[in-house]
């Protein structure tokens, strides 16, 4: 989600401001989760983590010969041409596509502008790089996309040695609950 992915940088970020943060990617961290990670001080991936696809994707289905197929019309009244737009049953108008074009445009450079803030990128070697392409670590770390090649423990290194983290620090790792228990507006039954 290109919000999702948008509010949890905001937060990252302003959390370095009081508290270093590494990101640690694991397996897959692309798209948003690339974004993520940007708003990291320091950015560690396995060797073979799959990274990058940088860019911006809206994706939507045209059921129309399927509801045509089972005898389905579908009709709106709307209060102007590009009020719920797209829909899954007609076609794609010229003008709900310029509209969507330039939703996923807007999204786009605004994501390459943080690739370039973020990993000291050259604008146009960051617009090279946010063709949407995958890579995996060691290729990430080639393309400057991130720090260093390791897991866990490469990142509690460099939390130690560059931020003077102390070495006796717990780590805690948190967890969500499968439960609703704790959500605190949650009505529990006895």
């Amino acid at each position: 989600s290109t919000t999702g992915g948008e509010a949890l940088y905001g937060a990252l970020r302003e959390l370095s401001e009081k508290k270093p943060v590494v990101a640690e990617i694991r397996t897959l961290g692309t798209s948003a989760g690339y974004m993520v990670a940007l708003a990291a001080d320091h950015i560690v991936a396995r060797y073979n983590t799959i990274t990058g696809s940088i860019g911006v994707l809206f994706q939507f289905g045209n059921a129309r010969k399927l509801l045509e197929t089972v005898g389905v019309e579908m009709e709106a009244v709307k209060s102007a041409p590009l009020k719920a737009e797209p829909d899954f049953y007609s076609e794609t108008t010229p003008q709900v596509r310029a509209m969507l074009e330039m939703l996923v445009n807007d999204s786009y450079d605004w994501f390459v502008d943080l690739v370039a803030e973020r990993r000291a990128l050259e604008p146009g070697r960051a617009r090279e790089l946010s063709d949407g392409r995958i890579l995996i670590g060691h290729r990430a770390l080639d393309e400057k996309l991130i720090d260093a090649i390791g897991g866990e423990d490469e990142a509690i290194a460099w939390l130690e040695s560059e931020k003077g983290v102390a070495e006796d620090l717990p780590i805690v790792t948190w967890s969500v609950s499968d439960s609703l228990d704790d959500i605190p507006f949650s009505s529990r039954v006895s």
